[in-house]
């Protein structure tokens, strides 16, 4: 490989997709220099990968774009519930479920709720934040190698439309490049799991009098399981435009040249039950469902995000989600270790936190489209409880040396989900007041270790301000219960110790990322000292 380097970054992002430009953001909002390159001219123009659930939209409020992204996705916003019909005019209509948040259950759990925003349209509100925050994303270009040493990354990347190659230098590389990524394959990593799963063609049309046959059932997805037109109807703005998923089956010799507009058109009207259905078939796009995850989530200063580490069902969402909570995981761990207050052992807790997640939650993806009858996925479901929807978005856990006494026993997906801060798990979303303003406790974590002692505590609260001055660890100090400059005031008298399972002298240490790595339910006798020790473990770093 070339010894001259023509673009020199702290990181290189592989990919610039929905997982790369999510990356891209969070790198952005965290000061890292980095560079996206993606294969295709544009971002997507398919409606695709839609459901954003409440932990994605968490770290997109954190990152200061979630209101950016309900605008895009206004069109949507009405629509909730998933309904199973034999057709759309038949009687035989069954909401598998009618809210998505039935009660306003969420609103007691997260300052954020689910967004129903297509591919199409999130990924250019992603691509312009993460632009104005410094992001250089180069779109119509591919890696075409790489190789790494110990000290970095040197790739060669070539514009496919005029053919110039250049050789970047990084000190790290993320792969976001799909399900079949070239850097996953050049790396000899395998994957385990069942594999494929079903497989479908999705058919873009456009329909006037469908609206009218709908009417107002305002759902995300209509399964339709008519056997002359089996499939999944999927709007995309409620009036004309319309997505249709039509099971396609290789398996049995059955190639995508057989989709001509003609069977679509027709596969699309049995499905409907509107024989005379007027309508114009604008697009088709095969997609496979499987279940794989990676054996391991990279090698030296190569990580895996997104598709080019696992693949999951499509029911519940569950990949989209789990690949930008990969980037967001990694994200703040790079920009620790090449700031210099984190040491490069957190890096290994990437793999140690995220692959078991997704092994879980692939297993609850597919689980649930067995449950829901998926059209094309011709298996029934599995016997005993599954985990809760909850319990998967907002309940997964860590189990990692940046966790200390991790409550992750046993699966990282627990059967149900409890608000409770544990080591390991997400903090607890929590009203406060800091300086008048009206924040979230999910406010205060995105680029630096917060401590956060309770109103007893200000022993902790100053053991911390005094380990951070002397380690250089940006660590923030908060103390909840007062109303000084550096305090938190929980709103209407809410119970911040038992939310955070310590007493009123107890002490919470919560990542960059919003997860417990540490608590102490009450005093201890060399606070400073513990604390030290503590945050020295989570970082991989001295700090006496």
């Amino acid at each position: 490989m070339t010894s001259q380097v023509d673009d020199r970054v702290p990181v290189l992002i592989v990919g610039g997709s929905l997982v790369g430009l999510s990356a891209s953001l969070f790198l952005g909002r965290l000061g890292v220099e980095h560079l996206v390159v993606e294969r295709h001219a544009r971002t997507s123009h398919h409606p695709r990968g839609r459901g954003n659930n409440v932990r994605t939209m968490e770290l997109y409020r954190t990152a200061g774009v979630e209101q950016q992204i309900r605008q895009a996705a206004a069109v949507l916003a009405e629509n909730h519930g998933i309904l199973q019909a034999g057709t759309l005019t038949g009687a035989d209509q069954e909401w598998l479920f009618k809210q998505i948040d039935p009660g306003g259950t969420l609103s007691r759990l997260s300052p954020s709720g689910w967004c129903l925003c297509s591919q199409n349209d999130l990924e250019p509100v992603l691509l312009r934040c993460a632009q104005e925050l410094g992001g250089q994303v180069r779109f119509g270009t591919e890696l075409d190698s790489f190789e790494q040493d110990e000290a970095g990354v040197t790739a060669l990347i070539r514009d496919r439309e005029s053919g110039q190659v250049r050789t970047v230098r990084a000190d790290y590389l993320i792969a976001a490049d799909g399900p079949r990524s070239p850097v996953r394959e050049k790396l000899g990593i395998g994957r385990t799991g069942q594999g494929d799963l079903f497989h479908n063609v999705s058919i873009t049309f456009s329909a006037k009098r469908l609206a009218e046959v709908v009417g107002e059932r305002r759902f995300i997805v209509c399964y339709l399981t008519n056997p002359e037109g089996a499939g999944a109807l999927l709007p995309v703005d409620n009036q004309q435009h319309w997505v249709f998923h039509a099971p396609w089956h290789p398996d049995r010799g059955e190639e995508l040249a057989d989709f001509t507009d003609e069977r679509c058109e027709a596969l699309i009207r049995a499905a409907t039950g509107v024989p005379d259905l007027e309508l114009e078939v604008t697009g088709k796009a095969p997609w496979h469902a499987a279940e794989r995850v990676a054996e391991r989530y990279g090698e030296g200063r190569v990580f895996l995000a997104g598709d080019s580490a696992h693949e999951m069902s499509p029911t519940g969402a569950f990949g989209s989600n789990t690949g930008i909570q990969d980037a967001h995981n990694l994200a703040w761990k790079l920009a620790a270790v090449l700031r210099g207050w984190a040491g490069p052992g957190l890096l290994e807790t990437y793999d140690a936190e995220r692959r078991p997640v997704a092994v879980a939650t692939g297993a609850r993806a597919s689980a649930r489209s067995a449950e829901h009858r998926h059209p094309g996925y011709e298996v029934t479901p599995g016997a005993g409880r599954q985990a809760g929807m909850m319990a998967v978005v907002l309940g997964y856990r860590y189990d990692s040396t940046a966790v200390v006494d991790s409550a992750a026993a046993g699966s990282p997906v627990p059967q149900d989900f409890r608000p409770i801060a544990e080591p390991g798990g997400r903090a607890p979303h929590l009203w406060l007041r800091r300086d008048g303003a009206r924040v979230s406790t999910l406010d205060l974590y995105e680029t630096v270790p917060v401590l956060l002692s309770g109103p007893e505590g200000g022993a902790w609260h100053a053991a911390g301000q005094r380990v951070a001055e002397r380690s250089g660890v940006p660590l923030t100090c908060y103390q909840v219960g007062s109303d000084a400059p550096d305090g938190l005031v929980p709103e209407d008298g809410a119970d911040w110790e038992h939310l955070h399972g310590v007493a009123a002298d107890g002490v919470v240490l919560v990542r960059p990322d919003g997860f417990v790595a540490w608590r102490a339910r009450g005093s201890a006798a060399e606070p400073e000292q513990l604390l030290a020790e503590v945050l020295g473990r989570v970082l991989d770093v001295r700090t006496g």
